[in-house]
């Protein structure tokens, strides 16, 4: 039945099908319901899973049967400027058959067009929580009226210390709503937040804790000082359309940008210290593909849904597991298939670990024959009875690849 068996509103359901969109994902699938019979909910789950129409369709659909004649009614707060202009454009191109309003409200724009846009009537505010109270400590903005709240990637603000921000935003909130917090992951503080402003909330957890098997994952051993002629050794024997590579810091991200464009590479980097013009640059150039590579940390990662990336690069590994899987995700969605290469140096050997015990898997090294590696890498695979599934991979790595495994 598709989208039909949640009995929306005509004008919206015309709009999902000029979306092209037929089947829930499983998320849309638990949470729409739940969420048109006015329960707070608390749903893990990662991004591109489509969660954001997972709650943009409750919205709207509701605003179509019960409008609001005091506005704004309804406030989505994401964590970076590119989650929230992506929710705002999910929200116009989902309403775009009906009369309903929104305000994107970010910081880095120009603040006297957003209270224009408040002042026009938006019925939505979607916004990012600095913004946001601003508009609220300049009174450009009431959130006494809000029926409906919806925290998107709230484990990502905790990492970015808007603890505090969402905290007094919740006090600011008429208690008497209808609340949805979505998180990839489910922190004791993001607990607490769930135990102290949601009401009996319907619990969704789809977040994985292993990559998609769409996605074929390989580690490389590397000394710290030579990640950068061994990324460039990637990228002459591999064969790389498209690549997102991540950096743990925004100097690292720069520095890694300023390397690549030595070696006559398009790219582009995307971090919190660029400005909304120059992330939104990057990123469109990237989609459009302007620039064959994007270099992100993560806290900028969010939001990035960009089609047919078909390498993920951690040039850092991430500190925490659960980063790794998000980060892989970028490659290999919608029945594509991806790869994702992860370099390794001594010092990361422990973050490693971490990652291959959260996914309960011993990744497969590799090496590019042929390169002057300073120190010999050390290539283990362990435990012993993962020697068939290497086996296996051995046999489905392309030529072209020109990798090869020891154990």
């Amino acid at each position: 039945m598709g989208f039909t068996k949640f009995d929306l509103h005509p004008d919206l359901m015309k709009g999902i099908r000029e979306l092209g969109y037929t089947i829930p994902t499983p998320v849309q699938d638990k949470a729409i319901p739940e969420a048109l019979l006015g329960h707070d909910i608390r749903a893990c789950a990662q991004t591109g899973t489509g969660k954001t129409i997972a709650f943009i369709v409750p919205i709207l659909n509701k605003l179509l049967h019960h409008p609001h004649h005091v506005k704004p009614s309804v406030l989505i707060v994401s964590p970076t400027r590119e989650l929230s202009a992506q929710g705002m454009t999910v929200l116009r191109d989902a309403g775009r058959f009906t009369k309903i309003k929104g305000a994107l409200l970010l910081g880095g724009m120009n603040f006297d067009r957003q209270v224009k846009q408040i002042q026009a009537g938006a019925d939505i505010i979607v916004a990012t929580p600095g913004r946001l109270l601003d508009h609220v400590q300049r009174r450009t903005l009431t959130l006494k009226h809000i029926d409906t709240l919806i925290l998107d990637e709230a484990d990502r603000m905790l990492d970015m210390g808007f603890l505090p921000d969402i905290r007094r935003i919740l006090s600011l909130v008429p208690p008497k709503r209808q609340t949805m917090l979505f998180s990839a992951t489910y922190p004791i503080e993001i607990q607490g937040l769930v135990t102290s402003f949601l009401k009996n909330p319907i619990t969704i957890d789809l977040s994985p804790s292993v990559p998609a098997n769409t996605v074929t994952q390989m580690v490389y051993p590397i000394s710290r000082s030579q990640k950068e002629a061994f990324l460039q050794a990637l990228f002459e024997s591999s064969n790389i359309i498209s690549a997102l590579i991540f950096c743990r810091t925004k100097h690292g991200a720069d520095h890694l940008l300023s390397i690549l464009r030595r070696m006559g590479k398009g790219a582009a980097v995307i971090h919190s210290n660029k400005s909304q013009n120059e992330r939104t640059a990057a990123l469109d150039g990237f989609r459009m593909k302007k620039f064959q590579i994007l270099v992100a940390t993560d806290i900028a990662s969010r939001g990035i849904d960009v089609k047919d990336i078909s390498h993920v690069i951690n040039y850092d590994v991430p500190q925490h597991p659960e980063d790794y899987v998000h980060r892989i995700g970028r490659t290999g969605r919608a029945h594509a298939t991806g790869d994702a290469f992860t370099l390794v140096a001594p010092d990361e050997e422990s973050y490693l670990k971490r990652i291959e015990k959260f996914i309960s898997k011993t990744l497969p090294r590799g090496v590019i024959p042929n390169f002057p590696y300073l120190v010999p890498p050390q290539l283990i695979s362990k435990p012993t009875n993962l020697a068939d599934r290497f086996g296996k991979f051995r046999r489905r790595i392309p030529s072209s690849r020109q990798a090869r495994f020891r154990s």
